[in-house]
């Protein structure tokens, strides 16, 4: 317990000594957000940030430009730690990816010194597009994360959340396409596609009534038409579907697929449904992680919120799920003290900077290096 204790102490004032350097990362990211799979400066500014920690970068990790692996310590425990850096399209960083990939520095500068004497072989992964290109996943079939002992993370949430319960999630792009026509004059010979749209829509608000609690189904037109008296040719929008697990959410997708089709019967126009990445599965999370990640953070002061809406963002879809599905992980929630903003709203994105932004970015990567120190050393 000796050993134990002062690696922590010596963690803990590496991540101390680091804090203003790991902030300006994280207002760096903040500044300058990039959306999924565009993250040339993010993903070049975190790898920095561990190059100068010693670490071994490969960039562009298997064969993606915005993605990195970055290596230290050749003990047998191999740990990996997830950085996102990805922001949202419109919103910037109203998840907190830049406090996401700052925590993952931190956390990895502070175990570095401590691989030789702790057993680690540290793996940080640069993840690029969570937002809904499931970059994980891609990784995932590429050979990456295979073998790890342990895969860590820490999201930014309105509170202290321990367990990720998230949904399994597909997105998909959906489109109709139907024949132009003057409205007024022809309006016979057109082919209306955003009614067929409008048709699905109304079919999905109806089978809501019959899904279980447990599914999501949302979306967005992204294209309506060109002009008010010119029947739409081409209607286009991005729909999410939501489920309890992998299983369920197939089901769910058989369901939804349908309404749509019945815009396209209805009105005579084509469908084409096309997936803008895999799927996220559900979390597995690994027990004797998480445990020791809640007594470490308690033990910094850290205190898990009972607020019944606040708590729910550890449900939101995330492809950390797949990768806990291969290997043990875990994916708490650090709280910034953001109520009443909530994640993706831009009031969020301004909380994800600042005071209590940045004492959840010293607690969460010293938790998280506690926590791999406990996990790598056997203490339970």
């Amino acid at each position: 317990m000796a050993g134990i204790d002062a690696a922590k102490k010596r963690a803990a004032g590496t991540v101390a000594g680091d804090a203003e350097r790991l902030i300006r990362l994280s207002e760096q990211l903040h500044a300058h957000p990039e959306t999924a799979w565009e993250e040339h400066r993010s993903a070049r500014w975190v790898a920095d940030s561990l190059a100068e920690a010693g670490f071994t970068i490969t960039p562009a990790y298997l064969g993606f430009d915005t993605a990195f692996l970055a290596t230290f310590g050749s003990g047998p425990f191999r740990l990996g730690l997830c950085a996102e850096y990805d922001a949202l399209p419109g919103l910037g960083h109203a998840c907190g990816h830049n406090l996401i990939a700052a925590i993952t520095a931190g956390a990895a500068r502070a175990l570095a010194p401590l691989a030789d004497t702790a057993g680690l072989t540290i793996e940080v992964y640069g993840t690029p597009a969570e937002e809904g290109g499931g970059g994980k996943v891609e990784l995932l079939e590429r050979g990456a994360f295979a073998g790890l002992d342990l895969a860590m993370m820490a999201h930014p949430a309105p509170v202290d959340v321990a367990e990720a319960e998230p949904f399994a999630v597909s997105h998909s792009h959906v489109s109709f396409r139907g024949k132009a026509s003057h409205a007024a004059a022809y309006p016979e010979q057109g082919v209306n596609a955003a009614d067929a749209f409008t048709v699905a829509q109304v079919a999905i608000g109806l089978l809501r009534q019959q899904l279980p609690h447990t599914v999501r189904v949302h979306g967005v037109m992204t294209n309506g038409g060109e002009a008010p008296n010119a029947i739409p040719a081409r209607t286009e929008g991005r729909w999410y579907v939501r489920a309890e697990d992998s299983a369920q959410l197939a089901e769910t997708e058989e369901k939804v697929w349908r309404c749509f089709e019945a815009g396209a019967l209805a009105t005579g126009a084509s469908l084409e449904v096309t997936p803008e990445s895999k799927p996220y599965a559900e979390f597995r999370t690994y027990r004797p992680a998480l445990d020791a990640y809640v007594r470490n953070a308690e033990e910094l002061g850290r205190t898990f919120g009972r607020d019944p809406v606040a708590r729910r963002m550890n449900r939101a879809s995330t492809d950390m799920g797949n990768v806990s599905q291969v290997v043990p992980a875990i994916h708490p929630y650090v709280g910034i003290g953001s109520l009443p903003a909530l994640n993706h709203q831009p009031e969020f994105a301004a909380h994800c900077v600042g005071g209590d932004a940045e004492k959840a970015l010293v607690d969460a990567a010293t938790a998280l290096a506690w926590t791999a120190l406990d996990v790598a050393t056997g203490v339970r």
